[in-house]
């Protein structure tokens, strides 16, 4: 009988704490699926974030005005030709991974030709991952102080 109880009482216990859990905010977690709002604030909010890495990446540059212009271009149809890859179901990783490195290798070859080989070393490194964004912010923040200091 006590066995039964104590089960019981922790079963009870169990259950009720599952119920209310919440997350770091204190918000109640609740599993739903994404509603079309959620989803187009999803996909809105990615492309502003896109458009920002671009513009930062952009700084980093020594290319003109018409040439950033350019490479903002190819970095966007770049980006959206790399979801597409991503998207398509693979039968193996390997298959997926080759698609992608032959999409790395081909999509700027054009572009090799307008720009100096310093910003298209730049773009190869940016591609693999290794552009430090949080860099290129402290800089402008350092700059926006400057700025600031000297006017007032």
């Amino acid at each position: 009988m006590k066995k039964i109880v104590l089960i019981t009482f922790a079963l009870f216990l169990g259950l009720n704490t599952f119920a209310q859990r919440r997350d770091r905010m204190g918000n109640p977690v609740v599993n739903r699926e994404p509603t079309e709002k959620d989803i187009e604030n999803y996909k809105r909010k990615i492309e502003e974030r896109k458009e920002e890495f671009i513009a930062n990446f952009l700084t980093t540059l020594e290319a003109d005005e018409f040439q950033k212009e350019i490479i903002k271009q190819y970095l966007n149809s770049y980006f959206d030709a790399k979801q597409e890859v991503l998207k398509v179901k693979y039968e193996r990783n390997f298959d997926r991974e080759e698609a992608v490195k032959k999409l790395d290798n081909s999509h700027f070859k054009e572009l090799e030709e307008l720009i100096s080989k310093d910003d298209m070393a730049k773009i190869k490194e940016m591609i693999k991952g290794n552009f430090d964004e949080q860099e290129v912010k402290k800089e402008k923040k350092k700059k926006r102080k400057k700025r600031k200091k000297d006017k007032g």
